[in-house]
Order: C-alpha cells, then structure tokens, then sequence
C-alpha cells in the first residue's frame, strides 16, 4: 500500500523518489496522484516527506485533485526541463543522496535529463530498478478497500460485458457449415465480435487498454494469440476469451477468462475443459492466507503432469502445447504484478492479506485446434478468506438459440 513506500525507501536506502511523465497510464505517477489529464509531470517524494509534482500551469488544478502540494513549473520544451529540473531539486534540498528513478517518460528525454541532473549534482545517486522487482510494485502488491472497490467494480462490468458477448453469440443463425451468420448473410468474424466488445467497455466508461484475447480453432491453443480478425465464429470449436479492461484513463484492471464451445463440443475439447475445470477448482479450495503462491502452481503441474500433460516443472525449455505458463499474478494499476506465481520466483511471493490475484490454469493444443483457460481474480481478506470478486457461470458450451444439432 502507499503507506508502505517510506518503509521501501529505507529498506532500499532512498532518500527520495522521482517519477516522470503523465499522470495517466502511468502507473508509478498514476498511483501517486491518482490520475488526471497532467502531461510530462516531474514528482519528487523524499522519505518521510510528502510528495511535490511539479507541472505545466495550465493543468495545475488537474493535479491539485491529488491532494498533493503542486507547484506549477515550465516543463515541455526539453530546454525548460533540463533548465528547471535542477532548480526542483535545489528547491527541494535534494543536493545529496540516493534517489529511485520511475514513470513513463521518452527514453530520449530521461537520458538527457538524467545526463543534466548528474553533472549538476554530483553528490546525488541516481537508481533505476527493473520494473518487476521496483519500489512501486512492492507498494501495489498490497491493497486498500478503495483499490479493491475499485478493481471489482471493474469486475462486475467485465462480467456485464461477458454475458452480452455470450448473447450475441448465441443469438445469430447457424449455416450449413455450421458457421455463424450476421443479417446480412455475411459470416460473424472475430473482428465484428471485438467492435462489440470495445463499445459495450465504452458504454461502461472503461477501455480495452491492452486488447482482448477472443481466438477460436488453433489460436485457441496459443495462450496468447488474440484472434484472427477474420477467423468466422463456427460451433464446435474451442473460444478463448480473456478480457482484461482497465478504467479510463489508466486505472484498476481486472482479469477473467472463459472458454466456450458454441452448440456442442467435440469428446476431446470436453475432456481437456473438464480437466482444466477440476485444477482449476482443486487450486481455489485449497487457497489459504500466507500460502506461497509457488506452492499452487507446483500443485496444477503435479496434477496436470499425472494427466499426461507437459509442464514447466516437467519439461525443459520453451514449451508449446501442454500447460504452458504459471498459475496467476496479481492484478491492480498494471495487468501483472506481484505475487508471482511461477515456480522459479523468489520465496517473498506470498498470499498476504490484501494481495489481488488471478488465478487461471490452461491446457493448450495447437495442432489439434483448441485450448481451454479458466480465470478469475480474487481478493485475500484481512481476515483470511479469499473472495471471488466477481461471479460467472463456468458454461462450456453454450446452445445456440436458432441451431439444433441434426
């Protein structure tokens, strides 16, 4: 949480903070400021101490909505921030030390500015950390009521948008060919299905940020293909939605997945859902506070290994098809973040209370054209019980209202 970052200054030996660039989609300085329409901001937090941004004057009351102190500096031209980035830190009495570097900002710019800043302060330690094991993502670990309000709102609207999908779907007429056709006799695309994703998101006030993941068939088998904008939906073949809007502006996310099959399923895309579906609820009975999040992508291995599947912990090098990547992460400002599942984090990726995760075992199989991903998110409470914090049926396969099966 915020109120752990002086804590992760002294532990790593800041005495301050600079996070560079916009207050939205950025996740360092949104965190800080809680967002806005603020461009090309520099914040400088010391321990202890209360964070200072400094901005463009015309966006001055943008970031006063932060609550933190805001002194309105000329900052866009590169001259003017070189120029006034070393006043901030003398006005600031930061002329010695260590300070962490953070925020999305052009490379360019960040190496001219860093150049400037340490010619002219040469006693002060310029530190930049990698983005997954960064001051900012041990704070985020860790949510507020706020922060989980927030992400499971953004969970019911995820959900809302889910079941109008599933509506669309199985509302259109089904062909010869068993594809599925739009009123005009052309077929339905995955194109036509994500237009309707991005404007009912739209219609919630959240965005796409990052895409979705709608594939069908063979893409179905790749955990990250997003789907060939014009593969025709068909019954029968195994869907892979993975839905991961975020508030505009660049908020809270929220992660889920559902694989379906329109009308029917073929015997051997039944089987490998049905196996993903018991891991999947193995995993989430058996989640406990404290718990090494290692601890649960070694069970779904072990499970899935005894079924004949290839796993991580099974199989040396790249993997393809099998169960190919970790049980989950957690979620908030930024899709992934800590705990890390993966079998080979560190040991301080534990299932505290108030860490957000996603849990999602999958099976994949390109060459036999299907793959099959369970995923919702949930919250460890603080008083040890773990909610779902948001609910959807676990339909495999969904009927089709205007297609029975000869």
């Amino acid at each position: 949480m915020k109120s752990d970052l002086d804590n992760l200054m002294q532990e790593r030996n800041l005495d301050a903070i600079m996070v560079l660039g916009n207050a939205e989609h950025n996740p360092p300085m949104y965190y800080l400021t809680g967002g806005g329409h603020v461009r090309d901001a520099l914040l400088l937090k010391k321990r202890g101490e209360q964070a200072v941004i400094y901005c463009n004057a015309m966006e001055r009351e943008e970031a006063e909505k932060s609550g933190l102190v805001v002194m309105p500096t000329r900052l866009g031209a590169i001259d003017e921030l070189l120029k006034n980035s070393i006043g901030i830190f003398e006005e600031r009495r930061l002329l010695a030390g260590r300070v962490g570097v953070y925020g999305t900002f052009d490379v360019g710019t960040t190496m001219r500015l860093m150049d400037t800043l340490k010619n002219a302060l040469p006693d002060v330690e310029f530190m930049s950390e990698l983005k997954d094991e960064s001051i900012f993502m041990y704070a985020m670990e860790t949510k507020d009521e706020g922060e989980v309000a927030r992400i499971r709102r953004m969970g019911k609207v995820t959900t809302e948008v889910v079941g109008k999908v599933a509506e669309f779907l199985t509302s259109h007429t089904v062909n010869q060919d068993e594809a599925l056709i739009k009123e005009d006799g052309a077929p339905l695309t995955i194109r036509d299905v994500k237009n309707k994703i991005a404007l009912w998101l739209a219609e919630r006030g959240t965005a796409d940020v990052e895409g979705s993941i709608f594939a069908i068939g063979r893409d179905a088998g790749i955990p990250h293909s997003v789907g060939n904008p014009d593969d025709v939906l068909r019954l029968g073949k195994t869907i892979v939605f993975d839905i991961f809007p975020a508030e505009t502006g660049g908020g809270y996310f929220y992660d889920f997945t559902r694989t379906w099959s329109l009308g029917y399923a073929t015997p051997d895309a039944q089987q490998l859902y049905d196996e993903v579906k018991a891991v999947y609820e193995k995993v989430v009975e058996n989640i406990d506070l404290n718990v090494d999040f290692r601890e649960y992508q070694k069970m779904v291995c072990d499970e899935f290994g005894r079924n004949g599947h290839k796993t991580p912990m099974n199989t040396e090098g790249a993997l393809t098809d099998g169960y190919v990547h970790s049980l989950g992460h957690g979620v908030g400002l930024n899709l992934h973040e800590r705990p890390i599942s993966r079998h080979t984090a560190g040991n301080d990726n534990r299932l505290k209370s108030d860490v957000v995760i996603t849990i999602e075992p999958g099976l994949y199989y390109p060459e036999k054209g299907m793959g099959a991903r369970i995923e919702d998110s949930y919250w460890v409470r603080p008083d040890g019980k773990v909610e779902l914090l948001a609910e959807y049926p676990y339909d495999f396969v969904l009927p089709m209202k205007k297609w029975k099966k000869l």
